[in-house]
């Protein structure tokens, strides 16, 4: 069954604002590891074993469209240097939902560079 666009965008916000723990402003993180291990739709967390960390997002994040949620988070001076080879979506600072995760090569970051990642999930319809 395929869905519709206001099923979609019903979804999007849903995400964002009012199912099980929202991944709104207050509760959403995103979180960046140095872990290459391929993605797998089982998996909870990032697979980094030490190096990883989730960070709450910037003002007015999360935002979301008809059919796009788009996440933000800054890393500061003092956060994650080291290799970013894997990043995810989460509902809490520790433990919670992972809603999604990459693996990619973004880098590796120094205490001399803040960086901004931005995630955007984006919903389509068959």
């Amino acid at each position: 069954m395929a869905l519709t666009d206001a099923g979609r965008n019903f979804m999007v916000q849903s995400t964002i604002a009012a199912a099980g723990t929202p991944f709104s402003n207050a509760n959403a993180h995103l979180g960046v590891g140095d872990s290459s291990t391929a993605f797998a739709v089982g998996q909870t967390d990032l697979q980094a074993a030490s190096n990883k960390l989730r960070k709450a997002m910037d003002s007015t994040y999360p935002s979301g469209g008809s059919n796009v949620i788009t996440f933000r988070s800054t890393f500061a001076t003092g956060d994650a240097n080291f290799a970013w080879n894997e990043w995810g979506v989460f509902n809490a600072s520790s433990s919670g939902t992972m809603l999604s995760r990459k693996v990619e090569s973004l880098g590796t970051k120094t205490s001399a560079q803040t960086w901004q990642l931005t995630a955007v999930l984006t919903f389509t319809t068959a």
